[in-house]
């Protein structure tokens, strides 16, 4: 026999307000911003009736919790907006990928470490990736002085996060612009 359908009880966003709040007094701040002192809840929820406004919990844990008389649906409003700026300022780093060979040309290598400078004035981390093919392999120590080579050159831009390593046929790299 299947087992009915028992949904979890919905979790409510935000500050209790009104008839949520269960304490027997309140330190009272009106809608003006003036406090009122400690109050009884019933006296409190009569002065928000009587403002047209809602008895917001600014404080829960507060001794007694702090409440404010003031328009709940604004409030939602303000600090929804308030988040959306916070997420809009907010800059996401990204990793790009420079990929280059152990025997790269002078020309190719400085198209390369111009693209990596460009990246860390975006701010964003780069990971520079060495693949070797063929009898390549036997050489490791050009690729090991090609990336040597990258780290003094981006010194001053840069830091390295993560070591060269190899993985492979790979050895990679990564670089993090200073702050």
């Amino acid at each position: 026999m299947r087992r009915p359908f028992k949904a979890t009880a919905p979790v409510k966003e935000g500050p209790r307000s009104n008839l949520e709040i269960r304490v027997p007094k309140v330190q009272l701040i009106d809608a003006e911003g003036t406090n009122r002192g400690i109050v009884s809840i019933n006296d409190a929820l009569l002065l928000a009736e009587e403002a047209g406004m809602d008895l917001v919990e600014i404080v829960p844990h507060a001794e007694p919790p702090v409440c404010k008389i003031t328009d709940l649906g604004k409030m939602k409003y303000q600090s929804q907006k308030k988040a959306a700026e916070a997420r809009k300022r907010q800059k996401t780093i990204e990793i790009k990928e420079i990929k280059m060979r152990p025997n790269i040309d002078d020309h190719d290598y400085e198209t390369k470490m111009k693209a990596a400078r460009r990246f860390f004035d975006d701010g964003d981390k780069v990971k520079v990736t060495l693949r070797f093919r063929g009898r390549e392999m036997a050489h490791m120590e050009l690729g090991m002085k090609l990336l040597n080579r990258v780290r003094e050159e981006t010194t001053e831009i840069a830091k390295v996060e993560a070591e060269p390593k190899l993985e492979g046929r790979q050895m990679m790299m990564v670089l993090a612009p200073r702050a």
